[in-house]
């Protein structure tokens, strides 16, 4: 038996394909005194039960380099059966999915084969054709043995010399003082280290908390059979794995038969509120009536499997996050914890890469792959309530395979948050989508009754949106006349203290020491020059300052300015305070002419001028506002508490209805946004880009002193950028169906893939966002690829509008 250590560079937890990926990576980069700790055997949770298949095929272009490193792993190990996969389309709107997904596949770097019904019946002779109308091929796809892969990573790690213990159980994490990790108790003894990697599947938030860390996830029973051969139809050995999501089912086969899992409509959770230390390998009780659905759907693509026997229905719990992502990589306030759980259904796929990313980030203290929407800290106190995580896991489990259409919103755990302005909202017939668990207007049916918005594509499909009319109505106020908007959802973050300056300063690319009153339109960079953030920054005081993002970054951004705290800034407390304010946005060429009407104070050009802020009253309230623009147009952020927010609503409403007033909605600030060139945060601006490229240069202040990228900046500018972010107008001034992701082509060569898209209602035309080769300037005209049919495109300038003036360095808040 294997003495426990004193001592180990780096300690693993977990057991499984994950955790033994970790370990070998880790001692790949040299940290070969790395111990990997297990609480029974390897492979005892959701490993033991995976059915082992692996697709490369995947909208993210992290999870699918993840997933194509994994296959190139498990090949060099001799553990990988690339047999291929076919992801079959069982209904027209699928078969759009199926086409646009091979798009964006295309875009990302990955290979892939549209075929016909008949093409995939040759490549798979056991499925009818029947309401099969076309199907992904993947040739690099394949399976392998969980245990067989599992046990091989293990070997691998030990021979570089990793110390591989199972049968011990960790009991609790010991911090320094300063909260960094100190060391791991177990049952049988303690080993001190200063790193640790959470890596135990279901577990991971209970052992999370033996360092006072908070990450969530949630079991949800999947289900998977062992299916008997049927005589004269054996299924060959060689067979390609399948997917059929219309069906909710994938497979392989196995012994002639069939492996066969599926995706619930109505899945179970359990053990939300902490799993039994003492589940291992075994399986939970199987249900046969929620699995009776999968079946029925699996022979209406292989009629031999109503006739097939099952031998053997397995149930076990997977970990599953709201947003179906990862939890991967460092957690803030703990230094040395880094987490790798949560894996939501991207168990064997995503390990390999996950390992490798995560060993990367540890030893080198940076990673070639954007994970920033796998960070583990992106959940916040709304994620409390494990009853509430518990929806959106399970809502998230039931759309793995059930298609979700790209307009769809939330409905599981609704509502969660509602801002002081919801019965306003209501009032105006609201159709309210869900962000962070806030309830917003997406927008307004004034003749309707409100309600919330859900599975709504669903109902009109692959088309033009009922809303649109109503959209543009929306549009044309903020652009013509005058617009309002409940915005109480954006992210506050505020830093107070001596050392929020030097954090702020050598975080951002902007100048942040400006006068009291001053707002900053910043990026917050890595020290590569990526973007981690994109936000403003308003100085409240000397030593006090509000930084605004979006609703979904608050959490993320949060977690992330904590990781850059340095001692020698000086002590600093950052705190969220979204819900301590509402805020109303109002914007439009009659904004001042309303708000002047409202209040005594000096709104003029010279009184009020461009990202400023200030103490004003409207109607006889206190508000703080802030002069920048979200739509390109002349307006104000109003921040009010939330016991007078209603009352400056109905002010400003009242003086507005003389200017046209008209409120919106969500949706509207897309195409707002856009017409002016405006970029969006984890969808034009990520960690891989630098602004520079993004043409967010202006926002560039080299001469400020030291920050974070200034070198890598540098750098790219004395090589020239090779690749900017473009504006598109796309097709005609028919409504086109663009989402985001679609590969674009110059002269038949793939370019980039398009970002963000909208409908711009002034200029009546589709407009997208792609990085671009520098060469492909203004007048350049391009290709997208929209449901296999290649449309032209041109590349224009920035913005198809004039936007409001900027000054220096000085740019507006951009949509969030």
């Amino acid at each position: 038996m294997t003495v426990l250590p004193a001592r180990a560079r780096a300690v693993v937890i977990g057991g499984g394909i994950t955790g033994t990926s970790v370990a070998y990576h880790l001692a790949l980069a040299g940290w070969t005194d790395t111990v990997l700790l297990e609480k029974a055997d390897l492979t005892s949770g959701s490993t033991c039960h995976a059915a082992g298949l692996v697709t490369q095929f995947n909208p993210s272009p992290t999870m699918m380099r993840f997933r194509r490193y994994s296959i190139e792993l498990y090949r060099r190990l001799g553990i990988f059966e690339m047999v291929g996969s076919l992801r079959f389309a069982s209904s027209p709107a699928q078969w759009m999915e199926v086409q646009r997904g091979a798009s964006r596949a295309r875009a990302i770097g990955l290979d892939v084969e549209l075929v016909s019904a008949d093409q995939a019946t040759r490549l798979m002779p056991a499925i009818t054709t029947a309401s099969l109308f076309g199907a992904v091929w993947l040739p690099g796809d394949g399976s392998l043995d969980p245990h067989t892969a599992t046990f091989a990573l293990a070997k691998s790690a030990q021979g570089l010399g990793v110390t591989v213990l199972t049968g011990t159980r960790v009991t609790g994490l010991e911090l320094s003082p300063r909260g960094a990790v100190k060391a791991v108790q177990t049952e049988t003894g303690r080993i001190e280290t200063e790193v640790v990697v959470i890596a135990c599947g279901i577990w991971a938030p209970q052992v999370a908390a033996m360092a006072g860390a908070f990450v969530v996830s949630t079991p949800v029973d999947h289900q998977h059979a062992a299916l008997h051969a049927v005589e004269g139809a054996e299924l060959p050995r060689d067979m390609p794995c399948f997917r059929d999501p219309d069906n909710l089912v994938y497979g392989k086969a196995e012994a002639g038969g069939m492996v066969l899992g599926g995706y619930e409509l109505d899945p179970h959770a359990r053990w939300i509120d902490g799993v039994p230390w003492d589940h291992a390998g075994t399986s939970v009780p199987p249900d046969e009536h929620r699995f009776e659905p999968l079946l029925k759907g699996a022979a209406r693509r292989f009629p031999a499997v109503s006739e097939a026997g099952i031998v053997k229905l397995v149930c076990h719990p997977d970990a599953m996050t709201p947003d179906a992502n990862p939890l991967l990589g460092p957690v803030p306030g703990v230094s040395g914890l880094f987490m790798a759980a949560g894996l939501s259904l991207n168990g064997f796929g995503g390990a390999g890469g996950i390992g490798k990313s995560l060993a990367e980030l540890i030893t080198a203290g940076d990673t070639e792959l954007d994970l920033y929407a796998y960070r583990p800290w992106r959940f916040g106190p709304v994620h409390r309530d494990h009853r509430y995580v518990a929806e959106l896991a399970r809502e998230a489990y039931r759309y793995y395979y059930f298609l979700r259409y790209p307009y769809d919103a939330d409905e599981w755990g609704r509502p969660r948050r509602t801002s002081a302005l919801h019965h306003r909202m209501q009032d105006l017939g609201a159709v309210f989508g869900a962000k962070q668990g806030w309830e917003r207007p997406e927008h307004l049916e004034p003749d309707e009754r409100w309600r919330r918005a859900g599975a709504d594509q669903r109902r009109f499909g692959w088309a033009r949106p009922p809303w649109f009319q109503r959209q543009a109505e929306e549009h044309r106020a903020f652009r013509e006349r005058v617009g309002i908007i409940d915005m109480t959802s954006f992210g506050k973050i505020e830093l107070e203290g001596p050392g929020a300056l030097p954090l702020l300063e050598r975080v951002a690319d902007n100048l942040i020491d400006r006068p009291v009153g001053s707002v900053v339109y910043t990026q917050l960079l890595d020290r590569r020059g990526g973007m981690a953030a994109d936000v403003t920054v308003t100085r409240l005081g000397a030593h006090r300052f509000r930084l605004v993002t979006g609703a979904g970054y608050v959490n993320s951004d949060l977690g992330w300015l904590r990781l850059q705290q340095r001692e020698p800034d000086g002590p600093v407390e950052i705190r969220e305070t979204t819900e301590n304010l509402c805020v109303i946005g109002m914007w439009g060429p009659q904004a001042r002419q309303v708000l002047d009407a409202v209040t005594d104070d000096d709104v003029s050009e010279e009184g009020f001028p461009f990202m400023q802020a200030r103490d004003i009253r409207i109607g006889g309230f206190d508000v703080f506002a802030q002069r920048v623009t979200y739509v390109g147009e002349l307006g104000w952020e109003f921040y009010v508490v939330p016991p007078v927010a209603v009352q400056v609503w109905d002010r400003l409403m009242a003086a507005g209805r003389a200017f046209g007033i008209r409120p919106g909605g969500y949706r509207a600030l897309d195409s707002l946004r856009m017409e002016k060139g405006y970029r969006y945060y984890g969808t034009d601006l990520t960690l891989l880009d630098n602004p520079l490229e993004a043409g967010l240069g202006f926002c560039v202040r080299l001469d400020k002193g030291d920050f974070n990228g200034r070198e890598a900046l540098l750098a790219a500018k004395a090589a020239g950028i090779r690749r900017r972010l473009r504006t598109l107008v796309v097709g005609d001034n028919e409504y086109l169906t663009i989402y985001g992701g679609e590969a674009v082509y110059a002269d038949g060569s793939l370019v980039g893939r398009l970002r963000s898209c909208a409908y711009g209602f002034t200029v009546r035309r589709n407009i997208a966002y792609s990085y671009l080769p520098a060469e492909l300037l203004p007048g350049a005209v391009v290709e997208v690829d929209v449901f296999a049919r290649r449309v032209p495109a041109q590349v224009t300038a920035d913005s198809l509008l004039k936007r409001e003036h900027l000054v220096g360095h000085e740019a507006k808040h951009l949509a969030s």
